[in-house]
């Protein structure tokens, strides 16, 4: 013990009496090598930054937008504070800051669009660090839309005329833009499937074609029996150009307008697409692309669930007849777990819970929040959760649990007066139940003696008919019916 004071007190001596030396030290120093060590500490090479980069906030998340930032430049952050709002393929969602620190340099301002995963978007520095020296990482490659780097002149010469093996193929819109400029479809490059000349491969031919590069005049055919005393025609009588296009092509009309130069025929405005509005394309291109869909419809006697509505609203409960729909659909699920099935690369996949999806429309497009356990829930509880995610989803709130997982989706139009549609299954699940809205017909009774009405309701399953095929999905349409038709046989507790 007395080694370890004695070895303690000797370390303090000495780090004191290097701090004099080193003191000593740099009162001997010159003015030049003061200023070499000042420029070369910390203070003059910046502080090392804590980078905040773009996160994957969902799962098929590959890009985001920066909506608003919720701190500002110099502001202390706090692990767990609310940085920014960013804007991923679903939902607006917050992104909160990991570290405790100050927030130093915001590198991607708000309205930032299209960001990739990734990508440095704010800089932040430990407390207590002078966040105006931070330093600022060379930059990136752009992963922002930016503007396009300006177009090489156009060569002096046209361009080689492309030999392509069989008859040229182009797009309608390619070849609508080719006819209009009278444009010779053999310069264009085609960068389309098998050849094919796409619209985008016409616009760059236009582009970057002279008003020279035109189609060379069809030759008139030599008279068949020339008469030797016939004058030769002479040059200021030679006739102009027939208005008509030659045998075989279209006819001139107005040219095809660029972008830009309003009041000109045909011009449009370009509006860029959300992230959202981007992955529901190609959601629905998947879908509709690499699910074999079947449809089956059914009408529902809602005379039960009216009136039953009608019993608890007297009681101050208010549930709405899509509430009764997604209840009747879960219970179905339960009762045949062979419909609860989603595809996957390998094959079918059976799940053990059931979380329906509504369809709900926003402003960014539609999303599909989940009640997750439905067929456990009374129909009170199930209303409850869709008003709050319904509200959520329109606000962008969504958190990435409340829409990921789904097992069934239920899309209703009933409320625009949608009598029956068919909606596009949301993969991987195998079925999706369209519903329109209730209507008054008249019938004959049962007896046929007198004719009573009934209020009936259109429902029509989509179904992935490699998962659930056309005789299942009438027995899961006939037992959904039953349950709606019989809504005591569901638990409302």
């Amino acid at each position: 013990m007395a080694a370890s004071l004695r070895l303690g007190r000797q370390g303090i001596l000495f780090g004191l009496k290097l701090n004099q030396f080193n003191k000593c030290v740099w009162g001997l120093q010159s003015c030049q090598e003061r200023a070499r060590h000042l420029f070369q500490s910390a203070y003059c090479l910046g502080v090392t930054p804590l980078k905040v980069e773009m996160p994957a906030l969902s799962p098929t998340m590959e890009e985001g937008s920066i909506v608003k930032w919720l701190k500002k430049e110099g502001e202390e952050v706090a692990a767990g504070d609310a940085l920014c709002e960013i804007e991923t393929d679903k939902a607006v969602v917050t992104l909160d800051s990991n570290e405790d620190g100050v927030l130093a340099k915001i590198l991607m301002e708000e309205g930032s669009r299209s960001v990739r995963l990734g990508t440095l978007i704010a800089l932040m520095v430990e407390q207590g660090q002078d966040w105006k020296q931070v330093e600022i990482p060379p930059p990136q490659t752009a992963p922002t839309e930016t503007p396009a780097a300006p177009e090489a002149p156009a060569p002096e010469h046209p361009p080689t005329p492309k030999h392509t093996s069989g008859p040229l193929r182009l797009s309608p819109a390619a070849r609508h833009i080719l006819d209009s400029h009278s444009l010779d479809p053999k310069l264009a490059t085609a960068t389309g499937p098998r050849g094919l000349i796409t619209k985008e491969d016409a616009m760059k031919l236009l582009k970057a074609s002279p008003g020279a590069k035109l189609i060379p005049p069809v030759a008139a055919p030599p008279p068949s029996a020339p008469s030797p005393a016939a004058p030769a025609p002479s040059p200021a009588r030679t006739p102009a150009p027939a208005a008509s296009a030659p045998a075989g092509r279209r006819p001139n009309i107005p040219p095809l307008s660029v972008p830009g130069k309003p009041g000109a025929p045909g011009t449009f405005t370009e509006i860029p697409a959300t992230n959202v509005r981007r992955v529901i394309a190609q959601r629905l291109t998947q879908s509709k692309t690499t699910i074999p869909h079947a449809y089956a419809t059914v009408d529902c006697d809602m005379a039960a669930v009216m009136q039953l509505r009608k019993d608890l609203a007297q009681e101050q409960i208010k549930v709405s007849v899509n509430d009764f729909i997604i209840k009747a659909a879960a219970v179905t699920l339960k009762e045949m777990p062979e419909v609860n099935v989603t595809w996957s690369g390998d094959g079918p996949h059976a799940l053990d819970t059931i979380h329906i999806a509504i369809a709900v429309a926003t402003e960014r497009g539609l999303i599909t929040p989940i009640i997750k356990d439905a067929a456990s829930k009374g129909v009170q509880e199930i209303s409850a959760n869709a008003k709050t995610l319904a509200q959520k989803a329109r606000d962008g709130k969504l958190l990435p649990e409340e829409y990921q997982g789904g097992s069934f989706s239920i899309s209703n139009l009933g409320m625009f007066g949608i009598s029956g549609f068919s909606a596009v299954i949301n993969p991987p699940q195998a079925c999706i139940l369209a519903v329109g809205t209730s209507r008054k017909e008249l019938q004959l009774s049962e007896d046929h003696q007198s004719l009573q009405t009934r209020q009936l309701m259109t429902v029509t399953l989509s179904s992935d008919g490699r998962l659930v095929d056309d005789e299942l999905a009438s027995r899961f349409l006939d037992k959904f019916r039953s349950n709606l038709e019989q809504p005591q046989r569901m638990a409302l507790a």
